[in-house]
């Protein structure tokens, strides 16, 4: 059906305060990605606005090598991965009984759960705790304390419960118990919304700042985010002994601290556009209980 007169220009303004909007988010980022691929002479004169003048890799070479950087990439990509793997595989084991309407009390277990969103034990009693268990300085003191986020958990269960009874039923008349029906059922027809709490355990355990901060004391445990911050702190990136004079002539401090924002972003964007398909779906589905 055409749109009224109305209706189109409701759509032209919407479309240019969106774009509008994208813009202010795209244009700094893809300043910073000509930053971090020019020469010092741009840079330093503020010639450099949206595309690179002079392009070379050379502050993305200091960055590797003068800093923590290659090591702390490696972590976060360790932290990121299994953290994604534990925080699904817990989120699936206490969204799934949830969702079956014979479990006895699960109302309180779900009012128990939500009234986690609401208060928390605090930053220090935490600390404590993982003090206590003997997790300083161990990834497991990152994974178990974002282990399982109660709104995920209750979008997954909501997912779970607009799947059709007809399906699961069929599955039971077929001699399927609960695993079988929760591993060879339920979790095939859940991907866009696995997929979609990967993407925000991902994004959450990549970004990992606090708690890194909080429980890991040694430097080559890091992550990127904190190593990353710690760099646009400094200035003294150019000062290591690795560095000959030429190359240390030819970057200048905030080249490489682009870099560092650079690195830090790009992995998700890139992870993003693999998700992307079931996201929108999987948020739909799992927040709206038909």
């Amino acid at each position: 059906m055409k749109p009224s007169k109305g209706e189109s220009i409701f759509y032209v303004i919407n479309y240019a305060l969106l774009g509008l909007i994208a813009l202010t988010c795209i244009i700094p980022f893809i300043h910073i990605i000509a930053l971090s691929l020019s020469e010092r002479s741009a840079v330093d004169s503020g010639h450099v606005f949206l595309w690179p003048v002079g392009m070379q890799f050379t502050a993305y070479k200091i960055f590797f090598i003068s800093s923590p950087a290659f090591t702390a990439f490696k972590n976060s990509i360790v932290i990121t991965v299994i953290g994604v793997v534990l925080s699904l595989l817990g989120t699936i084991l206490a969204a799934y009984p949830l969702s079956r309407s014979y479990l006895y009390g699960r109302r309180y277990f779900v009012l128990a759960m939500v009234f986690t969103m609401l208060f928390s034990g605090g930053i220090i009693p935490t600390y404590l705790v993982v003090k206590n268990m003997h997790l300083i300085d161990s990834y497991w003191s990152i994974w178990l304390t974002g282990f399982i986020s109660t709104y995920n958990m209750l979008l997954m269960k909501s997912y779970f419960e607009n799947i059709p009874y007809e399906v699961q039923e069929a599955a039971r008349i077929d001699g399927c118990s609960d695993t079988s029906l929760l591993l060879r059922v339920i979790l095939p027809l859940s991907l866009p919304m696995l997929a979609t709490l990967a993407l925000f355990y991902g994004i959450n355990f990549w970004n990992a700042f606090m708690s890194v901060l909080m429980y890991i004391n040694k430097s080559d445990k890091m992550n990127l985010t904190v190593v990353v911050q710690a760099m646009l702190q400094k200035n003294d990136l150019l000062n290591s002994p690795s560095l000959n004079p030429e190359e240390q002539a030819a970057v200048a401090t905030e080249m490489v601290k682009a870099v560092g924002v650079v690195v830090m972003v790009v992995p998700m964007l890139v992870v993003y556009p693999f998700l992307q398909k079931y996201f929108v779906k999987g948020v739909m589905l799992g927040s709206v209980k038909g």
